[in-house]
């Protein structure tokens, strides 16, 4: 007779005591990245998921995603403006990113010299 399985009740009746899912069932937040759990805890939670299924379809077939996903991310945005008790992390990030976008695309304007008309 062989040792009853660690994660199996012996009554089928009888709940587990493993606090951990079996090995056999994955969880969904298992592998998710520290930003991904951040999004799909906030009220914007199906619209990230919307896009990121967009963005991971799009690259599978080697499409442009900025192109294919352009209404998931936008609806994705403006949920979170919708939201900024929670998102606003998130959105004064982008903001920096963009300001600093900017400076950069200025000082290259500056650095390149005009050409001259002869």
């Amino acid at each position: 007779m062989s040792a009853p399985h660690p994660d199996k009740p012996q009554n089928p009746d009888q709940a587990r005591t493993d606090p951990s899912p079996p090995p056999d069932e994955e969880t969904e937040d298992q592998g998710e990245c520290g930003f991904c759990l951040f999004m799909k805890g906030g009220e914007c939670r199906e619209n990230f998921i919307d896009w990121e299924k967009c963005i991971e379809e799009g690259e599978n077939n080697n499409e442009d995603v900025v192109e294919k996903c352009f209404e998931v991310t936008s609806s994705l945005k403006k949920c979170m403006e919708a939201h900024p008790d929670y998102y606003a992390p998130i959105l004064q990030a982008e903001k920096e990113a963009i300001n600093q976008l900017d400076k950069e695309k200025e000082a290259m304007a500056l650095a390149t010299p005009e050409k001259q008309q002869l």
